[in-house]
């Protein structure tokens, strides 16, 4: 289920350089002066820094910053820039400011201006922004949306991405058809094959393909340029590009002179919805030759090609066919000879982020490890590891002559960016480049702490605990306990937009997180021992844990206490409901699964439950079966809230309805909140407001504080 997300307040910069450098286990400071509590009001209009991209020359660096507007109920995002080695001393200048959104910021090869995506033209378009002065320019003017692109070393060629029917051969077909079909008074869409819908979204026909453009460079000041017509470039692979729905720029890639791509897709025949083969392809940028797959042998996942300096060829790869959580490892294909081999077979982690550093003969990656998102520099020749941060989530980063520009978070701290060096031990000069949420001066984040204990078969497990606010060492405060998705995924020290711990902690609620078996970041074997066990080893890491917890903090009210979850966590919690049925006072329900064997015949990902199960439904329901929470609703007798998006298809509504359906008929005190317009997650700010609401009213309600 899972998918495939600092401020000055109570961090001054002094202590925050302090956190980073500090041992893993070390808490957020406990000392923070007093202020406004963290409110589900602030998380939502906070802004949201993203997409850091530092100019050729590496002095300056633009960004996208996303600012909410609440009575538009949407977020819109600009471009900003900022000053590497100036930092906060030469604040953040504002590039764009339209009502359209403005995105995806690249930087021509000269330096000379920015590429980016918008919809000011009423489509979305790729335009250009010189940095010499003037209004942006348009560069594309398709009758089809950009999805994504990016541009060639040598500045003469773009590449983009565009939804098309496959069996048009131009674009005009393409356009003329979905217009067509937005006029037809009939509805009915027809399948012969799975992945009718994904996450979101029913298939319309249309696949993301590549293409590529010229740039004809204006004569007068030689900028930007006007693109030509778009050339098919991808028409020999029979795949998304980039992958849906959570694919990128990441799954293409310019060679250094210009003349091919490296791109990463896996193919859509009928096995797609049960296969995670994706494959890297190299294709000429000109249109010319059929695509030359470079993986073939291997029949995992592929992904996030990157160039050395000297023509290697770098890229993460998975081993194991059919399981999205395997270990992504790093593996380098020699330009001279074409051999190829592994830079981190040694490294138990899985590498999730993958760059080279600025001069291009180095790599940094970014990996899950004992609670944190740490950044990485890896020698290729070598295979030797530096660690370039210790605390913290590292969410996207660019390198820079100095060092590299991130956008680091925490627990207690948003997005914000920073200038980690890669020259030198330690972190200790990291220094901030911007303050983009000025406002959580006065709010005062919870204090938190990472903890361990002896989880199933006394095996190290680790979480965290967040006090509440307004915390006193003589007074005990009722249990946020939330229980993470995934389930191959992290409640770790990072930020995030939906479930984040602070607004809970805000509310007068003491937070307790566990990473149960099954969470990455502590060794593939900790990640693998979840499959096929969803009910045995989880549940006994959150009863050990929840118990290790209030053992070890006197604050926490072990009588108080709530549990909440979304995604494989909502599974938990019905769980929870027929398996530790006496624990808790209330329990959070978000797009939870309810029923296995209806589950398996309504996702889409196949290969997500069968890999989890040991193989379809049909095959070994015994597998399905063996943790299913529906086969124990007889012992279900705690408080429920049941929350669900109707447009989320990687765990129907009909889940949430069941689990509804199961609650009143046993007359257990049960709500239910169904959001017409939302996904697997609550996207929208006022949807986000009225989901907070109700999950903070329904701890209130069961809770004495």
């Amino acid at each position: 289920m899972r998918s495939s997300p600092a401020h000055r307040s109570l961090l001054t910069y002094a202590s925050l350089v302090g956190l980073l450098l500090s041992p893993l286990a070390i808490s957020a400071p406990a000392s923070a002066p007093a202020g406004a509590p963290f409110t589900p009001q602030d998380l939502v209009s906070l802004n949201r820094v993203s997409d850091p991209q530092v100019s050729p020359d590496g002095r300056l660096a633009v960004y996208t910053l996303r600012e909410t507007d609440l009575e538009a109920d949407r977020g819109r995002t600009d471009l900003w820039l900022i000053d590497v080695k100036q930092g906060l001393d030469a604040p953040p200048r504002r590039l764009t400011q339209h009502p359209a959104s403005d995105s995806h910021p690249r930087w021509a090869p000269d330096g000379s201006g920015i590429y980016f995506l918008s919809s000011r033209s009423g489509s979305s378009q790729i335009w250009y922004l010189p940095l010499s002065g003037g209004e942006a320019q348009s560069v594309t003017e398709l009758k089809l949306d950009v999805g994504s692109f990016d541009v060639a070393p040598t500045g003469d060629r773009l590449a983009l991405t565009l939804e098309v029917f496959p069996d048009c051969d131009t674009l005009a077909c393409s356009a003329d058809r979905q217009a067509a079909r937005k006029k037809s008074k009939a509805s009915g869409q027809t399948y012969d094959q799975l992945f009718v819908r994904h996450w979101d979204s029913w298939k319309d026909g249309t696949r993301s393909m590549l293409y590529t453009v010229t740039l004809n460079k204006d004569a007068t000041s030689g900028l930007g340029g006007r693109a030509g017509d778009p050339v098919l470039v991808s028409g020999g692979i029979a795949g998304d590009i980039p992958h849906k729905p959570f694919g990128g720029e990441d799954d293409y890639i310019f060679s250094p002179d210009g003349k091919q791509l490296i791109v990463s897709a896996r193919l859509a025949t009928a096995d797609e919805p049960w296969s995670t083969n994706f494959d890297l392809y190299e294709i000429n940028a000109d249109g010319s030759g059929e695509p030359r797959n470079l993986t073939a042998d291997n029949l995992a996942w592929d992904a996030g090609a990157v160039f050395l300096k000297n023509g290697d060829l770098v890229w993460r790869a998975m081993r194991r066919a059919g399981f999205e959580a395997d270990r992504f490892e790093l593996k380098i294909r020699s330009a001279r000879d074409g051999s190829v081999r592994s830079l981190t077979e040694d490294w138990d982690r899985s590498v999730g982020g993958l760059s080279t550093n600025f001069d291009g003969e180095r790599l940094l990656v970014t990996t899950d490890d004992i609670g944190q998102v740490a950044l990485y520099e890896i020698d290729p020749a070598t295979a030797r590891r530096t660690r370039l941060t210790t605390e913290g989530q590292v969410q996207g980063f660019s390198p820079a002559r100095e060092g590299v520009v991130m956008a680091w978070a925490s627990l207690g701290s948003p997005p914000e960016l920073y200038l980690a060096p890669t020259r030198g031990a330690r972190l200790g000069t990291a220094r901030p480049l911007a303050d983009s949420n000025p406002r959580l001066a006065a709010i005062e984040m919870a204090p938190y702490e990472q903890f361990s204990f002896k989880g199933w078969n006394d095996e190290t497990v680790y979480g965290y605990v967040l006090k509440p606010h307004g915390f006193k060492a003589d007074q005990k405060y009722p249990i946020a306990f939330i229980v993470h998705g995934g389930p191959q995924s992290s409640f770790q020290n990072v930020w995030s937009w939906r479930w984040n711990p602070q607004i809970y902690a805000g509310a007068g609620y003491a937070v307790v997180v566990i990473d149960f078996h099954g969470s990455p970041g502590y060794g593939q074997a900790f990640t693998d021992s979840i499959s096929g066990d969803w009910g045995g080893k989880p549940l006994e890491d959150l009863q050990k844990g929840l118990a290790a917890a209030t053992a070890r903090y006197g604050w926490l009210d072990g009588d108080q206490a709530c549990s909440l979850g979304a995604s494989y966590g909502g599974y938990m919690q019905n769980w929870i409901a027929g398996k530790w049925s006496d624990r808790f006072r209330c329990i959070v329900n978000h797009a939870g699964i309810f029923d296995q064997r209806s589950m398996y015949y309504t996702t889409e990902e196949l290969w997500f439950v069968e890999w989890e199960n040991g193989g379809p439904y049909y095959a070994v329901p015994q597998n399905h079966e063996r943790h299913n929470p529906a086969d124990f609703v007889t012992n279900w007798r705690t408080p429920m809230l049941v929350i669900h998006g109707a447009r989320d298809y990687r765990v129907p509504y009909s889940q949430g309805l069941a689990t509804f359906t199961a609650l009143q008929r046993r007359g257990i005190e049960s709500r239910l909140v169904y959001f017409p317009d939302e996904n697997h997650w609550i996207l929208k700010p006022a949807n986000s407001l009225q989901w907070h609401e109700e999950v903070l009213g329904w701890l209130k309600k069961y809770l004495r504080k």
